[in-house]
């Protein structure tokens, strides 16, 4: 009944008047998030990171801020050190954090590139020489195969479509724009991890304790979108734990509260990028309540010239 007569995922604005409408409206909308990260093969950014702790009566106890730019090299989006708490970071440190930071990129997509072959018999992707000059648009220019780390953060909830597991609240307004307001009650968000990789095989009782816990998880986990509706873009969206009774060792600490907020803006008619991500985390020990803040800003998306293209030197 709640469905009836609110308006639809197309543009045409027709009813969602069924679950299923709901469902294949939520499909439309994930395959959209998905690919929302080419865009930014037309784009370069500044990126700054804050890190705030602060104890009972919000006294601030520790604090870093960090100044990032992102801009394309070899064909890959490289993060490199712009601050450190507004002290500028020297030439020398930041060419060498650059380096490092392009060889990760690189042995990461090699190795999907042999996880790829290896799975379905497909020869890896095959580089351009670098000395081949620089291509006339940027598709020719990005070769890495993954999302970069700034769009791996922004969309930090990795959830996957889950049929029947949405509920459209209704209509809101959000920076002047009419959204539909959905809410997402997992059941798969939290899943089997990478992090035993290189041990044993896990014990029976091990993976029961896995399985009971990550179903707890999901259990207590609310996930709130704000979907623009007539071109399927999530513009924004809050991870809630709402209780963590579960978790062990409550007399030394419990955890009061856990909240993400993630925000996309449009610096471009028609193009959605990420703008900012937010993460609180809320525990009591006994001297108080202490609770830790994250929080990263994309600012001054940018078309990169020639020079930031290649990665000789990233824009200021």
């Amino acid at each position: 009944m709640a469905l009836c007569g609110c308006v639809a995922a197309a543009a045409s604005l027709r009813p969602l008047h069924a679950q299923t409408d709901l469902d294949e409206f939520m499909r439309q909308v994930l395959a959209s998030r998905d690919a929302n990260w080419k865009k930014l093969q037309q784009y370069v950014l500044d990126e700054r990171e804050v890190i705030e702790l602060t104890g009972p009566g919000r006294i601030p106890i520790w604090g870093e801020r960090h100044d990032y730019t992102w801009f394309i090299r070899d064909g890959f989006f490289i993060r490199s050190p712009v601050r450190f708490n507004g002290v500028e970071i020297g030439e020398a440190e930041r060419r060498k954090s650059e380096s490092e930071y392009l060889h990760r990129m690189k042995e990461r997509d090699k190795r999907r590139a042999q996880r790829d072959q290896a799975a379905g018999g497909t020869a890896p992707a095959v580089e351009p020489p670098l000395d081949a000059g620089v291509p006339d648009n940027l598709d020719a220019v990005i070769r890495q195969t993954r999302e970069p780390e700034f769009i791996r953060s922004a969309y930090f909830l990795r959830f996957k479509f889950e049929e029947g597991k949405y509920a459209l609240v209704g209509r809101e307004t959000l920076d002047g724009r009419e959204v539909l307001k959905i809410e997402y009650y997992p059941a798969r968000l939290f899943g089997g991890t990478d992090r035993r990789r290189g041990r044993e095989e896990p014990s029976a009782d091990e993976k029961a304790r896995d399985a009971q816990f990550q179903r707890l998880m999901n259990k207590v986990a609310l996930v709130t979108l704000w979907v623009e509706p007539a071109a399927h873009q999530i513009v924004k969206y809050t991870f809630n734990n709402v209780g963590f009774d579960f978790l062990p060792v409550q007399w030394l600490v419990r955890i009061d509260d856990f909240k993400a907020t993630m925000r996309m803006g449009q610096p471009f008619a028609g193009v959605w990028l990420p703008d900012d991500l937010d993460m609180l985390l809320s525990g009591t020990l006994a001297a108080g309540q202490f609770d830790m803040r994250y929080r990263i800003e994309y600012r001054d998306y940018r078309q990169p010239d020639v020079t930031s293209r290649i990665g000789i030197k990233p824009p200021k």
